[in-house]
């Protein structure tokens, strides 16, 4: 199984790699449109090759879906940490429950309750 991870992972790389030297071209990025730099009175413009903008816009895309999905399952996160709080105490109280069972026992009857 590790190596088809491993090959799975090189084919991915040698894909990426292929992408990046057959769209090597400068282009131009604007931060701003052309009219609103214009209001701004700034127009940041960068010449970088297309495959950063390809792999720039797949990571920015990458990450806005992990904080939307992270966000999305608050609730089901918070549902669960309500659900193991009250798991601990039911636990607690079980325990109690059973010591104040097996207080007036003899210890050897309380250990032989315990195991049945």
């Amino acid at each position: 199984m590790r190596y088809i991870r491993y090959a799975s992972i090189a084919i991915f790389a040698i894909a990426l790699i292929l992408v990046a030297l057959a769209n090597r071209g400068i282009v131009q990025v604007q931060i701003l449109p052309g009219e609103l730099s214009s209001l701004a009175a700034i127009n940041p413009v960068y010449e970088v090759p297309l495959f950063i903008v390809m792999f720039g816009g797949v990571l920015a895309g990458l990450i806005v879906g992990l904080i939307w999905e992270w966000i999305r399952e608050a609730g089901e996160r918070a549902a669960a940490a309500r659900q193991a709080r009250e798991m601990e105490r039911l636990k607690a109280e079980l325990r109690r429950l059973k010591g104040e069972r097996h207080k007036d026992q003899d210890e050897v009857l309380a250990l032989l309750d315990k195991a049945g």
